[in-house]
């Protein structure tokens, strides 16, 4: 099952220097988005293997654990959606190719 979200705001990375209630306003934001866009619906999972793509919008240089923190919001909302709680999923984190815009791609697979 794969999900497809944009890329995530700027307020969102932890080291943007942003007031709290507009980093609250997007992060809520994104996790109501998510949970929007998530085509799945409840699993009946105790655990998830799921792969996230980090398709950049540029060539600027970024570090894999800022991106990671950028989409929690997303993850937070694919939780909601499917109802496993993302502790219970194991990561892996990979770079795709530069996409105009950018975007965010999620792999959620039940482990056998």
């Amino acid at each position: 099952m794969i999900v497809d979200l944009p890329w995530p705001p700027r307020d969102l990375h932890p080291n943007a220097r942003v007031h709290w209630t507009r980093r609250h306003r997007a992060t809520k934001k994104a996790r109501e988005a998510a949970n929007w866009l998530c085509p799945i619906g409840p699993l009946d999972a105790d655990a998830l293997n799921v792969t996230i793509t980090f398709h950049e919008p540029d060539k600027r240089r970024r570090d894999i654990d800022g991106m990671l923190s950028n989409v929690k919001a997303y993850c937070d909302g694919i939780a909601d959606s499917i109802e496993v709680d993302d502790s219970k999923w194991a990561i892996s984190i990979r770079r795709g190719e530069v996409v105009k815009g950018g975007n965010v791609r999620f792999e959620i697979e039940v482990p056998t």
